[in-house]
Parts: C-alpha cells; structure tokens; sequence
C-alpha cells in the first residue's frame, strides 16, 4: 500500500468517526501530515466525490459515496438479505436491539440489525464499526471459539483498547479476559454486562462452521434494566438457534464464502 493511499484511508476512518465536519488544521493534526499535503489530499477526496467541504465552516464530511459501496457490496453478497428475517425475528422476540457481525480478516464487522425495542430506552450505535474483542459480547463469543492461545494471540494484535472508552467492568488483564472467553466457550454464548458500555447489557453466539472456525456473531443488546441475567437465560435458546440459521441460510451467498475464507486464514 502506498504511501498516499494508506493516508487517504487514514483521512476517512478520521472522518468516518465525525459526520459533524472535522477541520483542516484538526485533520493535518490527527493524520500527522502537513497542512499543504493534507488541503491536497482532501481536494482529491473531494474531486472523486468521497468527502465535501461544509461552505460554512469549511470543515470536511465524508459524502454517502463510501457508504453506498459498502451497501452494494452487502446487497450483492445475499448474505444480509438471508440473515435479516431471521434477526427480524429474534429483536421481535426479545424486543432488543439484534445484530449481525461478520469475520472480515482478523476484523469483526456489524453488517445487519434489527430493532425490537420499541418504547422507553433504545441502544442503537453505529454500523459498520471494527468490534473491540476484548470488551464486547460478540468479541468473546468469536474467542470462545478458538484455544485460549489463539484468543489471547488475536487480541494481542487488536490491544485491549482504553479504558475510559468502555464500560466500568471492562477487561484489562489477561485473567479477566480469559475468564469472559471461558464462560461463552461453556455456555455456548457470552453475555456481559456494563463491559462494552455502561448500564449496558450484551449477549451474543457465534454464527460457526460445522467443526470449523466462526464466521460471524449475532448479538442481543439493551439495557441492563431490561436485558438481565435472568432474561438472557430465556433468551439463549433462541439467540444459539438463531445463529445456525444464520449459517444455514448464508451457505449460498459470496459474503459467507469470503468470511469463511477470512476465518480459517486469521486461525
């Protein structure tokens, strides 16, 4: 990857994080360049349609370009229109916020949901966001499906991330980390709560290979004032059987024929 190309991208996950513009001077700050090589470089982005200048501040936004091809992507792939009835069901069942991930190298991707909730508090964060393995439902989910070593050796890559980020009972050690891991790997699924963020609660089943490595997780998602212990009890069944149909229907789209190559080659 050239030079160029690797600050393009770093420009546009930067933007990515901030639809509210991000300034010239912020971005030249953020991505290490100076400024001349950064008012060039956003004036290509522009020119090819992937970021526009705010007239009134003159702070830059991405356009929807890049999400458009993400979107096409996912439309062509079949993978996402198989998953969403069956996510449609389970957030109709557990009146929660229901997603799918998906295994994208050694990255795990959000790529489809379904809101259940519909009244009083609605957790709804951002699509298509890299998961942070260590301190998220769906994270441990996929390391409960691998060895101890090979989980610690992912994370390693990833890092543990910072603290005041997530929630107060995030893992930070190795022990603590290990401890979430074996819990999903016994149970079939994990379940957290105020890890990922606070007064939130998680659970989430890997969406695995017969004898193979995951490919993917789906995840349920609330407050913990709704999604307790005692309600992921009654809700398991249903989030483990909702993930084999997930990868039951999937077998015939190019997106699960990409994840499982992703899969096996990051293990």
């Amino acid at each position: 990857m050239s030079s160029l190309l690797q600050r393009g991208i770093k420009v546009l996950e930067l933007l990515a994080g901030h639809p509210e513009g991000v300034a010239l001077s912020a971005i030249a700050s953020a991505t290490d360049m100076p400024l001349s090589a950064t008012h060039r470089l956003l004036a290509e982005l522009v020119s090819v349609g992937y970021v526009r200048q705010l007239r009134e501040q003159g702070d830059y936004v991405l356009t929807i370009k890049l999400v458009s091809l993400g979107l096409a992507f996912l439309s062509a792939s079949g993978m996402v229109d198989v998953a969403q009835p069956l996510l449609d069901a389970l957030a109709e069942e557990s009146r929660e916020l229901v997603r799918l991930a998906i295994v994208d190298g050694e990255d795990l991707v959000f790529v489809a949901k379904a809101q259940g909730a519909t009244r009083g508090l609605r957790y709804d964060p951002d699509m298509g966001l890299s998961v942070r393995l260590s301190c998220s439902a769906a994270g441990h989910a996929l390391l409960s499906t691998m060895s101890d070593e090979q989980a610690l050796q992912r994370v390693a890559r990833q890092g543990f991330g910072d603290p005041k980020d997530f929630g107060p009972r995030a893992p930070t050690s190795v022990k603590a980390l290990l401890a979430h891991v074996r819990s999903a790997r016994k149970l079939g699924y994990s379940a957290i709560f105020e890890v990922f963020a606070p007064g939130m609660s998680a659970m989430s089943a890997p969406v695995r290979l017969p004898n193979g490595p995951a490919i993917g997780v789906v995840t349920i998602a609330g407050p913990m004032v709704r999604l307790t212990q005692a309600r992921m009890l009654e809700l398991a069944p249903s989030l483990m059987a909702t993930a084999q149909e997930v990868m039951a229907a999937s077998k015939s789209s190019t997106l699960f024929a990409q994840s499982r190559r992703s899969a096996k080659a990051a293990r």
